[in-house]
């Protein structure tokens, strides 16, 4: 399976921004798909998480600013960030707990996708 991220941007403190991040493959099921960020020299942090169940969390700095959705028919998942922060500035990365099949074979794995930047200035 891959990832691939849409969205990001640069965009005015205050403002919004929503990213996407498609999954494609020889997927079976989605259990669950994440936004992280990074900050570069930090840690890379978990921003949001959507379940198959469509239960959702969130980092408390992002919490009520920030909604994260999923379409299942297209296996995209949307993060709505509003009110944006220059503290929010960050690569996000889009993450995946995905079963494939390929014939006689299910293969439960994690992926990532590649980023995309976010940049919010003051």
């Amino acid at each position: 399976a891959q990832l691939e991220e849409s969205g990001g941007g640069l965009v005015q403190s205050g403002g919004s921004l929503k990213l996407s991040c498609a999954a494609s493959g020889n997927i079976y099921k989605i259990y669950a798909m994440s936004w992280y960020r990074q900050i570069p020299g930090k840690q890379r942090e978990l921003v949001a998480t959507i379940d198959s169940e469509a239960k959702t969390s969130y980092s408390d700095n992002v919490k009520g600013r920030f909604m994260i959705s999923m379409d299942n028919a297209a296996n995209t998942v949307h993060l709505q960030m509003n009110n944006l922060e220059p503290e929010d500035t960050a690569i996000y990365y889009c993450h995946a707990d995905i079963m494939t099949h390929v014939p006689d074979t299910f293969r439960e794995k994690y992926y990532w996708g590649q980023g995309t930047q976010v940049t919010v200035s003051s």
